[in-house]
């Protein structure tokens, strides 16, 4: 099971401590390799980036015109986290719904 978040996001905090035997990987330092980020754009589409963040309001209208791909590859911190490979799946986020489909009580 891989989470991919950032070191510094406070729900990716919580999915690591409920999950102690995942691997961590910072999207900010090693990004998402493009065969998970392929999946997570096929399953999640726009809803991948995340329009509320600093990040994006800091973008150009210009910018946030861009495909999803191409501005999750040049500011991996748009992503919404945490984004969750677990058993050939992929979660979004950690709410109830996606703990209760990890098995976190």
């Amino acid at each position: 099971m891989e989470i991919y978040g950032l070191k510094t996001c406070d729900t990716c905090r919580k999915a690591i401590k409920a999950l102690p035997d995942a691997q961590f990987v910072d999207v900010r330092a090693d990004g998402v390799p493009a065969d998970v980020m392929d999946a997570a754009l096929a399953t999640f589409g726009d809803a991948l980036v995340n329009t509320r963040s600093t990040t994006w309001r800091g973008l150009s209208e210009e910018e946030r015109k861009g495909a999803p791909k191409d501005l999750l590859a040049a500011h991996p911190t748009l992503m919404k986290r945490p984004l969750i490979a677990a058993n050939g799946s992929l979660h979004l986020g950690w709410t109830k719904d996606v703990q209760a489909a990890l098995g976190v009580a």
